[in-house]
């Protein structure tokens, strides 16, 4: 079992950025492939980012591309989101996940089996 927490969310103005952090305890960090979520009010889960287990594969949503970055540190049991050029639209809660490694990110949240709380990331114009 893993547990999860993620931090690091709070309120910006559009064009900032933000640096989420998901840290990880129990088992190792190293036997998961990780991804981010969020869901928006009233709206569905939907994918944001995913990295496989040693950080050689990543995917992004097209709505992400090129302003969200995915990282881990292995050493240190820590996914990370870098979220910059933020825009309303991002306004959400952003959710880290954990699937045992296929070493290959995943899309579905459903592959995932762990998830964390969440924190809420607010955008405003």
């Amino acid at each position: 079992q893993v547990q999860l927490a993620e931090s690091g969310g709070g309120l910006v103005q559009a064009g900032g950025s933000l640096r989420l952090a998901c840290a990880a305890s129990g088992r190792a960090f190293s036997n998961y492939d990780m991804g981010w979520f969020r869901q928006a009010p009233g709206k569905e889960r939907s994918f944001v980012a995913a990295m496989n287990w040693n950080g050689a594969s990543t995917l992004y949503a097209d709505s992400v591309k090129g302003r969200f970055t995915i990282s881990r540190d292995n050493a240190k049991s820590t996914l990370y989101l870098q979220m910059n050029s933020l825009k309303p639209e991002d306004t959400a809660v952003y959710y880290c996940a954990a699937a045992a490694s296929f070493s290959r990110p995943r899309v579905s949240g459903s592959e995932y089996t762990h998830w964390g709380q969440g924190t809420q990331v607010t955008v405003s114009l």
